[in-house]
């Protein structure tokens, strides 16, 4: 029997695919989560095999929790489950050590091979996503840079990003400029909706 915990915030969708996993002979979903900062502690206590992770759920996000899974040294494998077909996100979730990425409009068939597959030690990517991830190339902004886009992205004032990451305004708008050039936008706000589009932030 392979033991899964099942994190996502949307309790409907988390429900319908713990039932449907639920059907399958030699699957049990032990655990459900609907928040990502809930899934290190609940891994700690049930010792799942697979760990199925929607990326955009409140207090972590998936992509964050493998990392944070990766560096407590689980045990357990984990598997993407995401309506958030980003090619960033797929190059993210494989450096975070992500055994599985599946969207979650695939059928449950394919969801359940992809645990049993990640479970024995191999991956399974969605094909699509992995076809555009190779297409979009590397992520071109460097960690600053993304972490100053991540601030903007969320409204933050370059004074107040200055402060927080204790460089000058000066600094904090070259950075921006940066970024801007290498995503081909002529604006901040631009910049912080391409690279979230392409989920490099």
């Amino acid at each position: 029997m392979i033991r899964i915990l099942l994190a996502d915030d949307e309790r409907l969708i988390r429900g319908a695919v713990a039932a449907l996993l639920g059907l399958e002979d030699d699957l049990e979903v032990v655990v459900e989560l609907g928040r990502g900062d809930e899934v290190v502690p609940a891994v700690a206590e049930h010792d799942p095999d697979v760990a199925v992770l929607d990326i955009d759920m409140p207090g972590a996000d998936g992509l964050s929790v493998a990392e944070d899974l990766r560096r407590a040294g689980a045990r357990c494998a984990v598997c993407i489950l995401t309506s958030l077909g980003r090619p960033g996100y797929l190059r993210r979730a494989m450096a975070a050590g992500v055994r599985g990425f599946v969207a979650k409009d695939a059928p449950t068939e394919e969801l359940a091979a992809a645990i049993r597959k990640v479970h024995e030690g191999g991956r399974y990517l969605d094909a699509e996503l992995a076809a555009a991830a190779m297409a979009a190339g590397d992520n071109p902004l460097t960690e600053r840079e993304r972490e100053i886009l991540r601030l903007i992205g969320a409204g933050t004032e370059t004074s107040r990003i200055a402060t927080l990451l204790h460089l000058t305004e000066g600094t904090v708008r070259n950075y921006l400029s940066s970024a801007m050039a290498k995503l081909g936008e002529s604006n901040r706000l631009a910049a912080v909706r391409a690279a979230q589009e392409t989920g490099w932030i």
